[in-house]
């Protein structure tokens, strides 16, 4: 069965691809229908789609290749197949097919109309919502982009059981962040949760988590003020996660959210009772990692091009009293020095 959330210019459909993808289909007239994946998410695809599909093209997967040159990929395979303004885009993948295939479409002829299809939890919590696409440049996560909204979002709760438990684990930090910062009730569900498994109820997990991200951007389309709440735990994480890519032991994007929350709300509120369940959730579901005590420096080089700074501050946001509140504070490299080595205690 198919849940609908619906915003304001498109709907996030929740349920069996096979129902929902050709109903989407009638709603959305196109000339021609380009399919996007990855070399993982392709042996995904489900053979109606793949009949479908007038073009295609399968890109190398993974966050390294979330850049420019993967854009021209992309771009000179619309362009070979006489792609028209009419014409559809359909993403099948996590995060990284999703940003980059939709900052494409909209960049393309001056935008064509795409429909995300998410594979990984966090593609279908976070990622494939709200309209946020970029790509990473010069080593900064996510800082050439454009806000454009998809013209469906297509969740299938099935695609969770090819996902490895780490990635599993990975999407699971943006359903705590969500959970966290805008629903009570689905905090408290988290709280009781011991494993990531088949036995878990994911349709209503994905439904309350999806809600609070509707919610949010529904109210702050372009992240002019409550939507950087969305942020809390990524002033961090994603300097951490772009300071381990190329490591030998690099962080995903959850593990990296999971130690920025930590850290960010530590340096936000200190070790009050909120913190304390924060805690216990995430050493359930994340491994302490073991980071370089020099790292200081380098992450917060990274922080510099954070989207949030202004006024040449970095501004990170954490949650303040009940949902949907936001503060934004002001930090130094001191603070994440110090909230460094207050993690690197906690083993």
């Amino acid at each position: 069965m198919t849940h609908a959330v619906r915003l304001r210019d498109y709907t996030v459909s929740l349920g069996p691809l096979a129902e929902s993808l050709p109903e989407a289909l009638r709603e959305l007239p196109y000339s021609k229908l380009f399919l996007l994946a990855d070399s993982h998410t392709a042996a995904l695809l489900p053979p109606f789609l793949d009949r479908l599909a007038d073009a295609r093209l399968v890109l190398e997967p993974g966050e390294t290749h979330k850049n420019l040159h993967s854009c021209t990929q992309v771009w000179q395979a619309m362009l070979a197949a006489g792609l028209d303004r009419e014409a559809l885009a359909l993403h099948l993948g996590g995060g990284v097919i999703g940003d980059l295939g939709g900052f494409c479409a909209a960049t393309f002829k001056r935008g064509i109309r795409f429909v995300q299809v998410p594979t990984t939890l966090l593609a279908m919590t976070d990622a494939a919502i709200g309209g946020k696409l970029a790509v990473d440049f010069s080593g900064v996560k996510n800082i050439v982009g454009v806000f454009q909204n998809p013209a469906a979002v297509l969740a299938d709760p099935a695609f969770l059981t090819t996902l490895p438990e780490r990635e599993l684990r990975s999407g699971f930090a943006e359903v705590i962040k969500h959970a966290l910062i805008g629903d009570p009730a689905l905090w408290a569900t988290i709280r009781k949760l011991q494993t990531l498994d088949s036995r878990l109820d994911w349709q209503a997990l994905l439904r309350a988590s999806i809600r609070v991200k509707v919610r949010i951007v529904e109210e702050d389309p372009l992240e002019k003020g409550l939507r950087a709440l969305l942020n809390f735990g990524h002033t961090i994480g994603h300097a951490l996660e772009a300071y381990y890519l190329d490591s030998t032991e690099p962080l995903t994007h959850g593990e990296a959210v999971a130690i920025g929350m930590l850290t960010e709300y530590w340096i936000a509120c200190g070790e009050d009772a909120r913190f304390g369940e924060l805690k216990e959730v995430i050493a359930r579901f994340f491994p302490w990692r073991d980071l370089s005590s020099g790292a200081a420096p380098a992450l917060w080089q990274l922080m510099q091009q954070d989207k949030k700074n202004a006024a040449g501050a970095v501004r990170m946001a954490t949650p303040a009293a009940g949902i949907d509140t936001l503060r934004l504070r002001a930090i130094q490299e001191s603070d994440l020095a110090h909230a460094l080595d207050f993690y690197r205690a906690l083993r």
